[in-house]
């Protein structure tokens, strides 16, 4: 019999509509199990453990990130896998922030949850939990198969740090174009072996220090002198800058200026592309040449997910700037694919 370990922290899957405003509020854990009478068929051990109040994910924050890690943590040994039920416009930045929280991860924690309650005639719920509990429990000669922090939908399984909600209403919510899917359920589930993090025989470490001093710099054609000023001064240690194409800024020089005052004055900046796939290349295009030699980090493929909570990670774990900048650049947790 399998141990597993649930997380119910909200989100649509555990939803009921409010009969005076017609709008859907949080319940708790009872209505999913009561709309899964399969789950007493399951030769497994569910154990549930539920957030109170409950949490709609647009609410989600570090401290609650804190609170699903420390659980993790002090189950760990007795349980086989990890379920989080979670909503769905978050979740990738909480699968992102786990990954990193949860250093030589040997378990499988798998995020899920749904598009419509569990409770409506054409739920995507019950088949996203009832997968999301297989993949939990999933072993070969006593190991886990899943050694990572996971996002499981639409019959999918993707890297959590490599996925982002692409689409509000559809259920196949959730892609992960610059990373191979993990694993893809029909008849059978059908692992992807060569993409999967292999952590035997490391330590497993909680981190529960994190600094969200993490500003955005989003460009667009036109952004002015004032805007862009005043999000480079606001009180932040880093900025992930959202780019063009392959990692391309306007090269006005007014803009250039600013990007080296701003390093100069210890501030980091993360380029990361708005395009959903592929990477940043500095020095590719005439327009990304001298950011490089500016001293902008190189985010190459990260998602803006992957980005802003690796930067509230290595923030809370390192002091000197110059350090989170080159960790920014390297893959712990297979966030990132390096092009150079």
């Amino acid at each position: 019999m399998q141990n597993i370990f649930i997380i119910y922290t909200g989100g649509t899957i555990g939803m009921v509509q409010d009969k005076e405003t017609g709008t859907f509020v949080p319940f708790d854990f009872e209505l999913i199990a009561r709309n899964l009478p399969d789950l007493a068929r399951l030769n497994y051990k569910l154990t549930v453990h539920s957030f109170t109040p409950i949490i709609d994910s647009s609410n989600m924050r570090p401290s609650i990130w804190v609170e699903m890690a420390q659980i993790i943590k002090d189950n760990y040994e007795q349980y086989d896998g990890f379920v989080i039920l979670h909503g769905s416009d978050t979740m990738s930045f909480s699968a992102s922030i786990l990954s990193f929280m949860l250093e030589g991860l040997q378990k499988p924690v798998i995020l899920s949850g749904s598009q419509l309650p569990i409770g409506e005639i054409r739920t995507d719920a019950r088949e996203n939990m009832m997968t999301a509990l297989e993949i939990a429990s999933a072993k070969e000669n006593g190991k886990s198969i899943i050694q990572e922090v996971c996002i499981l939908f639409d019959n999918k399984l993707f890297r959590g740090n490599r996925s982002f909600k692409y689409h509000s209403s559809k259920f196949e919510a959730f892609r992960s174009p610059n990373y191979p899917v993990l694993a893809e359920a029909g008849i059978h589930i059908n692992y992807n072996r060569d993409a999967l993090l292999d952590n035997s025989g490391k330590e497993f470490i909680l981190h529960t220090e994190l600094d969200n001093r993490v500003g955005v710099l989003k460009l667009f054609p036109g952004i002015s002198e004032e805007t862009t000023r005043t999000i480079l001064s606001a009180d932040v240690r880093s900025i992930v800058m959202e780019t063009f194409g392959s990692g391309n800024t306007m090269t006005d020089p007014w803009f250039l200026d600013l990007l080296a005052d701003t390093i100069r004055g210890g501030k980091n900046i993360i380029d990361i592309s708005q395009c959903k796939v592929g990477s940043v290349e500095l020095g590719r295009y005439e327009t990304s040449q001298g950011l490089k030699a500016l001293g902008v980090t190189n985010g190459y493929d990260m998602t803006f997910e992957s980005a802003v909570t690796k930067l509230m990670y290595l923030q809370g774990q390192l002091k000197d700037q110059a350090e989170v900048a080159y960790w920014v650049e390297q893959s712990i947790r297979g966030e990132i694919t390096i092009n150079d």
